[in-house]
């Protein structure tokens, strides 16, 4: 949250004034309260919880007024306001309005968070953070965070889940398992063939070399004996 505020891409402060004083104000990023990338909470009935907003300009700041708000039916309770005189100070005098809030923001952090202590079902709801910065011609500024109370927190059961999971881990397993059976049988039968092939060839060999022999002495004939 407190890096939150210096994300704001901002000029260097004399040339933003500059433009600021020359084109109105609405040249370079002005005043904005920001309440998180989620403003949203829910929370347990009895649990304390904290509603975060910072404020970030890239002009600077003088005598910054905030406050913060609830929307309770229709109707905007203050539940807390304060000024801040110039970056990097701390509020003047931070005025509670209504009972278990507790401010807890700090100036130097551009901080102007608040607790809310053992939360009701009433205390659900939206909260609004606002801002009105003098040194930007009065500009304001304001955010919303909503808060969900609820009995308890609901726990999802992933059973279903894991039982998917493991079943497609077992089928995955046992498809690789066959593959691998597979492959070892293709080898084996590879090299018996390999095998009976060499056993041939060699059988071929001795069968021709004794053929031929046996036709040799066939077609020898005694030598004529001389008269």
């Amino acid at each position: 949250m407190e890096g939150e505020a210096r994300r704001m891409q901002c000029p260097p402060p004399a040339a933003a004034l500059m433009l600021s004083l020359m084109l109105g104000g609405w040249s370079v990023q002005g005043l904005e309260m920001l309440v998180g990338k989620i403003p949203y909470l829910q929370a347990v009935n009895g649990s304390t919880v904290m509603l975060p907003c910072t404020y970030a300009s890239c002009i600077g700041i003088r005598n910054l007024y905030f406050n913060w708000q609830f929307n309770e039916n229709g109707t905007m309770v203050k539940l807390v306001d304060a000024t801040i005189r110039k970056d990097g100070m701390e509020p003047s005098v931070v005025e509670v309005y209504k009972e278990r809030v507790e401010f807890i923001g700090r100036g130097i952090k551009s901080n102007v968070s608040i607790l809310l202590w053992n939360i009701t079902f009433e205390d659900a709801g939206s909260y609004t953070c606002f801002g009105r910065n003098p040194k930007e011609k009065g500009r304001n500024h304001s955010a919303i965070f909503t808060l969900d109370v609820v009995p308890e927190l609901i726990v999802v059961d992933n059973t279903l889940a894991i039982l998917i999971a493991s079943a497609v881990g077992g089928g995955i397993a046992a498809l690789m398992g066959f593959m691998l059976l597979k492959n070892f049988t293709i080898f084996v039968l590879a090299k018996i063939e390999e095998k009976n092939k060499e056993c041939l060839v060699s059988s071929s060999g001795i069968d021709n070399t004794e053929n031929g022999l046996s036709g040799s002495k066939a077609e020898s004939k005694p030598t004529p004996k001389k008269k």
